[in-house]
């Protein structure tokens, strides 16, 4: 059961002493039980209560970590319904490379992990993991696929894929400090594998026949003293795999059943020999739960909008997406170009920075921080009026890089051209368009006015 904030700080050294960036231990004690900071960023907790309330405030479903410093995050899940609170960890995308494969079918299977990438609205979305999959049962070839994939990709997760514990500790230690997930764990060999898994510190990946199976699986490895595990129900339709998903995720969150309380593996490879079946495969089980997926291969076409809708799920809906307060220069601009200011609402930005792009007049275009508000909401809530942005046209610089000293402003905010004009005194303050879509008019025929 969760512990509340007051019974957390009896178990703190109530020092408040500032060290965890959070001025006092209460507060400290408080962003701990709703989940906001982990208690190890407290320097002076006892490992005793550090590991109970650690287990204690631990989300239903447990969080798996691979790869190195900068690797995927599974898991971490505390609801059903993204609208009770939000999704943490984004599902990982990963594609199939397996001993039996073609030397030229695995290099543009990694060629095309590593070159298929894409920015939308701030972030870049790309697969995050390679499953290395032993098809011969061969342990020399094996390991020589994971070294090939792991020269062949700085920084992909590996997901390595055996019946053979041996084989898999063998191509463990090639991967040296970048954690893989060790897949292959059944009743026949749970005990070998839940002993790799603690020695390699590394999680293990169920290989369920069913959801019942998976549950034996799973308990045996905790039985075991195992702690990481990803559950494969085994489920290999669509119908099924939806089902599995769900009533595990309902199992861990609702019940508390924590022999289900792990990320899921699914595998769409192995649902559908078509692509745009196996894409529309894979969209389901993203929206259902699923902590992985593995494709048989990546196609631009059909992995973008399985791109887009992760990441509209897993947006969190109680916090706008926001673009760094900053210059950001468009299309090459010089000390003659023309300079416009807006909010840092991200669809606004990529608004106005497309129909400058399109335009191909360079800009200067200045982002003011308005903590994620559109450019009339956060006029009306006092976070860009004049005063604000001429603090941030003075400190951004930007009066460096150009001779002239006109600022172009969102038509909507034309009734602070007076206030602006006297705050920055030095400058000619312009009334833009009301409307992205005529920015590229509006600056072509623009002409520095001093």
């Amino acid at each position: 059961m969760a512990l509340t904030g007051i019974q957390i700080l009896k178990m703190l050294p109530k020092t408040n002493c500032g060290e965890c960036s959070i001025p006092t231990c209460l507060a400290f004690a408080m962003k701990v039980a709703t989940g906001q900071v982990e208690i190890d960023a407290c320097p002076y907790v006892s490992d005793e209560a550090k590991a109970t309330i650690g287990e204690a405030s631990a989300p239903p479903i447990r969080t798996i970590k691979l790869g190195g410093a900068d690797g995927f995050t599974a898991g971490g899940e505390t609801c059903m319904y993204r609208h009770e609170k939000r999704f943490e960890n984004q599902t990982g995308i990963a594609v199939l490379v397996t001993t039996e494969m073609s030397e030229d079918d695995i290099d543009g299977r990694i060629e095309r992990f590593n070159k298929l990438e894409y920015e939308r609205v701030g972030v870049i979305m790309r697969a995050d993991l390679i499953a290395v999959k032993d098809a011969k049962n061969d342990e020399a070839s094996f390991t020589a696929l994971v070294q090939k994939v792991l020269d062949g990709s700085a920084r992909a997760s590996l997901i390595l894929m055996s019946d053979s514990a041996a084989n898999l500790a063998a191509a463990n230690k090639v991967c040296g400090d970048r954690t893989p997930l060790l897949y292959g764990a059944t009743l026949d060999n749970a005990d070998e594998m839940a002993k790799l898994g603690q020695e390699a510190k590394a999680p293990i990946g169920v290989k369920g026949s069913n959801l019942d199976n998976c549950v034996e699986v799973s308990e045996k490895l905790l039985a075991a003293g195992l702690k990481d595990v990803v559950i494969d129900t085994g489920a290999r339709t669509v119908r099924a795999a939806f089902e599995d998903n769900v009533v595990a995720r309902r199992a861990a969150v609702t019940a508390k059943f924590k022999p289900l309380g792990f990320p899921t593996i699914t595998f769409p490879c192995e649902i559908t020999d078509d692509p745009m079946m196996e894409a529309m495969v894979a969209s389901v089980l993203i929206a259902k739960y699923s902590g992985i997926i593995v494709l048989s291969d990546l196609q631009g076409d059909l992995l973008f909008p399985l791109f887009l809708e992760r990441l509209n799920l897993f947006t969190d809906p109680q916090r706008p997406m926001v673009v760094a307060e900053d210059i950001y220069p468009l299309t090459g601009p010089g000390e003659d170009s023309p300079v416009v200011i807006t909010c840092n609402f991200s669809l606004t930005y990529f608004i106005v920075s497309g129909e400058i792009e399109g335009s191909k007049v360079p800009t200067w275009l200045l982002i003011k921080d308005t903590e994620g508000l559109s450019v009339l909401t956060a006029w009306a809530a006092g976070k860009f009026g004049a005063d604000l942005i001429a603090q941030f046209v003075k400190k951004s610089g930007i009066e460096d890089k150009v001779k002239h000293r006109d600022l172009i402003i969102p038509g909507y905010l034309a009734s602070l051209k007076g206030e602006l004009e006297e705050e920055l005194p030095d400058w000619t303050i312009i009334i833009g368009p009301r409307e992205a879509g005529h920015l590229p008019v509006f600056l072509k025929e623009w002409k520095p006015s001093n």
